[in-house]
């Protein structure tokens, strides 16, 4: 059965992201055409900036994984319009090389069409996760 409303996709999605062993499966969730763009430093933060189909996705959280270990990660609320949801909430990520922690609050902007994310933003304090992995 196809996941085609936004809640039960974003549902799906932050289970898969809290829980799937294969980022594969995260990435089974976004349309291969996503526009896909977390802001910042691509110099020194290696997992953000644009990324392309569900094989940049599925890039994405490998390298989060490899890069950082999460410590929390809570949604506080989600609003939903339409095709639009907005997820609002905190985390905080132990950089493995340089051990510092990350905290910051975020927001998710998300597009999901036909019970695919096509569109992923996410906010945060870009400037707090740059500084923590030099």
């Amino acid at each position: 059965m196809a996941l085609q409303t936004p809640q039960a996709v974003a549902d799906a999605f932050f289970h898969r992201i809290a829980t799937a062993e294969d980022v594969n499966e995260i990435a089974e969730l976004v349309s291969e055409n996503v526009d896909w763009l977390v802001a910042g430093n691509t110099q020194s933060v290696p997992w953000i900036g644009r990324k392309h189909g569900r094989k940049g996705v599925a890039e994405f959280y490998a390298q989060i994984r490899a890069y950082l270990s999460s410590e929390h990660f809570e949604i506080k609320d989600i609003l939903i319009k339409d095709k639009r949801l907005v997820a609002i909430g905190e985390l905080a990520s132990r950089v493995k090389k340089t051990q510092k922690l990350i905290e910051t609050e975020f927001v998710l902007d998300i597009y999901i069409e036909n019970g695919l994310i096509t569109r992923f933003r996410m906010f945060e304090d870009s400037h707090a996760v740059s500084e923590a992995c030099l």
